[in-house]
């Protein structure tokens, strides 16, 4: 009986390399909690089309693990592999968690007391029959070609020629699950390429940005420099001949000033110009060039994206034509069985009349 049903998307661990996780489909899956009343255990049930993906029989020693904002997975040691869920929100994990918590503890109660009774539970035994099993595989060419298979009529070519069309089908469609991933991963390397010439322009533009206020400050420099070469000059002015050596002095004492004014402006023009605006260019050509590897790099990112999209559509046509190629096959197996259906009725007939 189910107690508690939820919708995510399902994972599975990569058994060749135990790091990469294979989903079960691209849409979001029913996966519910089953209480398995013949043997007394508890069940995490998921069908997807004409198979159960997931089928985990819950233990007390089973953890689930939040291993993000809305991704869980546990491990299942009877099935050798680790299962994990994508949900639609954070509070659909954490329900599904706490009842994940309300599950163990309830299997561990029920094996306490199966132990207490003496009672022995066989792994071989199924689920109840109040639970829903995997749908039965149904052939491409209807019930007719079933009961072909349970007369075990091994005259017809046709199987030989079904299975090597599914075959072709199934692959067609792994290819086509490789070019998405290949093209997502190609998408989320641009989005990054992207964000990172933003940011390339955001420095550039806070550069420009200091660039203009040293120039500010030299200007300001320049007209100080200005006003202190005129009020120099204004100083320098003849007090008449009454004043004689005083105006020697005067004057002595003027041009020392200048020279020390002089050796102010230079030093002033030291400080704003020279490494420090050589460092600023290296630091603008760098972030120039910087600018311009992001482009050229994100530029062919673009061209290998426009690569796989054409590839993509290719895969995609090449699995219409292999859909096309097994339903004509299918149709000339139709037609096939019919006619050895009549060949049977004639045989029948023919047997029926002869003395």
């Amino acid at each position: 009986m189910s107690t508690a049903s939820t919708r995510a998307h399902v994972f599975q661990i990569d058994p060749a390399t135990k790091r990469n996780w294979i989903p079960a489909g691209k849409h979001a899956l029913t996966v519910s909690y089953f209480y398995d009343a013949t043997r007394n255990v508890y069940r995490i049930i998921s069908i997807g089309g004409a198979k159960a993906i997931i089928n985990s029989t819950v233990t007390p020693n089973m953890t689930f693990t939040k291993t993000s904002q809305k991704f869980g997975q546990w491990a299942d040691s009877r099935a050798n592999t680790v299962y994990g869920l994508g949900f639609a929100s954070e509070q659909h994990l954490t329900q599904f968690a706490e009842k994940f918590q309300e599950v163990k503890e309830a299997a561990r109660l029920a094996r306490e007391k199966s132990q207490d009774g003496g009672e022995l539970t066989s792994p071989a035994l199924g689920l109840a029959s109040h639970q829903v099993p995997p749908s039965p595989l149904v052939s491409a060419n209807g019930p007719g070609e079933e009961k072909l298979f349970r007369s075990q009529s091994a005259d017809a070519p046709g199987p030989t020629e079904r299975e090597r069309l599914k075959k072709m089908l199934s692959e067609g469609s792994v290819g086509e699950v490789q070019w998405e991933a290949e093209f997502f991963a190609l998408q989320d390397s641009n989005n990054k390429l992207a964000g990172a010439l933003r940011e390339a322009n955001a420095a550039a533009a806070q550069w420009r940005q200091q660039l203009e206020a040293q120039r500010a400050e030299a200007e300001r420099l320049r007209q100080r420099v200005a006003e202190l070469e005129a009020q120099a000059a204004s100083e320098v002015t003849p007090t008449g001949e009454k004043e004689g050596l005083g105006q020697g002095q005067s004057l002595e004492q003027l041009e020392a000033l200048v020279q020390t004014k002089d050796q102010e402006i230079q030093t002033l023009k030291s400080q704003t110009g020279g490494p420090r605006e050589a460092l600023e260019a290296a630091e603008r050509e760098e972030t120039q060039q910087k600018v311009q590897d992001l482009e050229t790099r994100n530029a062919e990112l673009e061209h290998q994206l426009r690569a796989m999209e054409r590839s993509l559509e290719e895969a995609r046509a090449e699995r219409e034509r292999a859909r096309a190629e097994v339903g004509r096959a299918a149709q000339l197996l139709d037609v096939s069985l019919f006619e050895l259906s009549e060949l049977r009725e004639g045989l029948a007939r023919l047997a029926e009349a002869a003395p």
